[in-house]
């Protein structure tokens, strides 16, 4: 890991994990999806990149959790498979939530941007509530919606490939 690594949000995958091919990454990429999560990574094509990771947050379901703790802000990770370098580049785009009616309305925050510190919580939500559809209980479930915690399991996924995660700037993608 070079000094500047953490700083600027670059994940190095170890030493002798040989690198996969860039469809593998990406079925890994999209394999982090679960039911149970508040996002979700999709196909990227409508914002001509790769991937999209998202909080779910016109989800039905999990639209619910989000209108109780009134979030105002949200963001996107839009990510570029580079197979040259065996890395992907990813850029925050930042979202204000506005709530009409228990439907979030989104636009983008002025000034698109990027997350410089890999353990930045620019988001943070925590929520107390009840998820029947998840668990066969009642029991109430304590959730922390953070930037990190979206992309701590997609680094993981991109440095098990063998591959490295670098947070670049729009321009960089």
């Amino acid at each position: 890991m070079g000094l500047l690594d953490f700083p600027i949000g670059t994940k190095k995958t170890a030493a002798g994990i040989p690198a996969k091919r860039s469809t593998e990454v990406r079925e890994a990429l999209l394999a982090v999806n679960r039911p149970a999560l508040p996002f979700i990574v999709r196909d990227g094509s409508p914002e001509k990149v790769d991937l999209v990771a998202e909080w779910q947050i016109v989800d039905a379901i999990w639209c619910k959790v989000f209108a109780k703790a009134a979030l105002d802000k949200t963001f996107k990770i839009l990510m570029r498979l580079d197979a040259d370098k065996h890395e992907v580049r990813a850029v925050d785009q930042a979202w204000s939530v506005e709530w009409r009616a228990g439907a979030p309305r989104l636009s983008l925050s002025p000034g698109m941007f990027r997350w410089q510190n890999a353990g930045s919580t620019p988001v943070q939500l925590t929520v107390d509530t009840t998820f029947d559809f998840l668990v066969n209980s009642s029991a109430t479930t304590r959730f922390a919606f953070t930037e990190n915690g979206v992309k701590s399991p997609l680094r993981e996924a991109v440095t098990a490939a063998g591959w490295t995660w670098r947070d670049v700037a729009l321009e960089s993608l």
